[in-house]
């Protein structure tokens, strides 16, 4: 199993690109503005992608990756997220004022995008990958995944604050080699964090030791500028496991 970084930043600037996370060729987690680092033909390959929320930076590339693809596709894309995160998508994205409606385009029962529902602890089987979905706090209904193959695994918070579903859910399992969580905001703008619903480094810190695990540990979603900051005060904050940042394009193998 292949984990291809195409975004990981808070933000757009020159050399940062928002969350979106390939798993081998054909599976997307997430497709904010990162989706651009594909080309046409890696686009072409997708058929599943799935969605932590609704906020724009994770949804993103949604628009324009359909109308890049819709006449190369064999068959629909398949998205599964939130109902509330479907609905979002429905009424303010694909409703033919922003965007047209690539749910019914070429037409209805073959479009380039078909929504399906998931929710909390939905498990699901796709080409030898187990997909876990895990509900998380954020300021919108959220969830994280664990996906394993293979007897390896890895998990991926999505936007998230202080929670204890994330962890106790990881620690059911009995393999985590690799995690990949967020903390948007350096310790000075906690009081920020808690309200947006996500970690700093020092909140990181207390629900990673909720973790029985010790998965080499990358952070997400910082803040385009802040990435420094924040990493050494995980560093800092967080012992016992390997904290490392993440870049567009950087590739992991489990």
């Amino acid at each position: 199993m292949q984990i291809r970084v195409l975004g990981s930043s808070g933000g757009i600037a020159k050399g940062y690109r928002t969350t979106s996370y390939l798993i081998d060729s054909d599976i997307l987690i997430d497709a904010g503005t990162g989706v651009a680092e594909l080309d046409i033909a890696e686009m072409v390959a997708i058929r599943h992608i799935f969605l932590t929320h609704s906020h724009f930076d994770h949804i993103a590339a949604l628009p324009l990756l359909a109308d890049t693809v819709f006449d190369k596709i064999p068959s629909p894309i398949q998205i599964y997220a939130l109902p509330e995160t479907i609905q979002a998508l429905v009424q303010h994205v694909f409703n033919e004022v922003l965007w047209p409606d690539f749910t019914r385009i070429p037409n209805r029962d073959n479009p380039v995008f078909q929504l399906n529902e998931i929710h909390d602890a939905t498990m699901m089987e796709l080409g030898g990958k187990s997909i876990e979905t895990i509900a998380v706090n954020h300021i919108v209904p959220g969830v994280g995944y664990r996906v394993e193959s293979d007897g390896k695994a890895f998990a991926f918070s999505g936007d998230t604050g202080e929670n204890d579903n994330f962890w106790n859910i990881l620690n059911r399992h009995d393999v985590l080699d690799l995690l990949f969580v967020e903390s948007a905001f350096p310790n000075e703008n906690c009081g920020l964090s808690k309200r947006s619903g996500h970690y700093c480094p020092q909140t990181l810190a207390a629900d990673i030791s909720k973790l029985r695990h010790t998965p080499r540990i990358c952070i997400s979603h910082p803040k385009p500028g802040e990435e420094k900051i924040i990493l050494e005060q995980c560093r800092e904050a967080i012992k016992g496991h390997k904290i490392e940042g993440l870049s567009a394009d950087d590739l992991f193998t489990l």
